[in-house]
């Protein structure tokens, strides 16, 4: 069983046992499908790359690391709940996302996948440059201005997300 899988098993079981304990879920669970809650995830992640356009034009770039994370972020959402997943954890949804696409149950590749996150840092343990990592880094230290070229990166990552989710859900 690959790594993805594996995680994927860990993080259901761990929701299990918080969900019989009495508790809130703070990961993964199978839910049944929900094709609106789906489709509103994508509203969203287009909202978000209309906030970006608004905070780039604004000169408020430092912003849109965020804003673009968070458009794919709701990308990665309406296809676990297209295939019945409601996930509450950033890192366990991205091993769903990564499950799936193993399982070619959804378009986006693994390297596109790679770029948004890091599931196994490498033996250097340096971590790759993400838009996690370019979001956390805008996000939490005193940067006011995302480089282009990063902006630019990132935007063309999220629209081609936004546009294989959208694809995804038509399957």
């Amino acid at each position: 069983m690959s790594h993805a899988k594996n995680k994927v098993n860990w993080c259901l079981n761990k929701a299990t046992k918080e969900l019989q304990e009495g508790k809130k879920h703070r990961g993964l669970v199978k839910v049944d499908v929900d094709l609106e809650k789906a489709r509103e995830h994508v509203t969203k992640a287009e909202r978000n790359l209309k906030v970006t356009i608004y905070l780039e034009s604004g000169g408020y770039t430092d912003w849109c690391s965020s804003s673009l994370f968070y458009m794919i972020y709701h990308c990665f959402l309406a296809m676990a709940a297209k295939y019945g997943y409601e996930t509450r954890n950033q890192e366990y949804t991205f091993a769903l996302m990564a499950s799936f696409i193993e399982d070619k149950m959804i378009t986006i590749s693994q390297e596109d996948l790679e770029k948004v996150c890091t599931l196994n840092i490498p033996e250097t343990h340096e971590s790759p440059e993400t838009a996690v990592s370019i979001r956390e880094d805008y996000q939490y230290s005193t940067k006011v201005s995302l480089r282009n070229k990063e902006y630019q990166d990132l935007l063309q990552l999220a629209k081609g997300i936004l546009d294989k989710t959208k694809e995804t859900l038509e399957m």
